[in-house]
């Protein structure tokens, strides 16, 4: 892995995995050869808890991002706040609407 990798794994790990016991390899594993449920463990991780969320989500290959994308339901815990985030995801990666009235622009 790239040194730059590591250092990007190291701010996913501070951000995201806080609580449990995370290695750089456990995320390259989760990316790469851990399976669709890895990979949306990760991606719900990155979406709640990352300070660059946007940066964060491009480790995933674009039609696997779109289809866990799809499949992923926010939870009603702190739902605005997911919502949000997912809409924005939505938005930078897919050219989806966006759905925050908040972030439209003013016309």
């Amino acid at each position: 892995m790239k040194n730059i990798d590591r250092l990007h794994f190291k701010r996913i790990i501070n951000d995201c995995f806080w609580d449990s016991n995370i290695t750089e390899e456990d995320i390259e594993k989760m990316l790469y050869s851990g399976g669709i449920r890895s990979e949306k463990y990760l991606f719900e991780k990155i979406l709640i808890n990352s300070t660059d969320i946007l940066t964060d989500l491009r480790l995933f290959k674009k039609d696997e991002l779109k289809i866990i994308m799809n499949e992923y339901k926010v939870p009603t815990f702190n739902y605005d706040y997911v919502f949000r985030r997912k809409n924005i995801v939505e938005v930078y990666f897919f050219d989806a609407p966006l759905l925050v009235n908040e972030l439209k622009w003013i016309v």
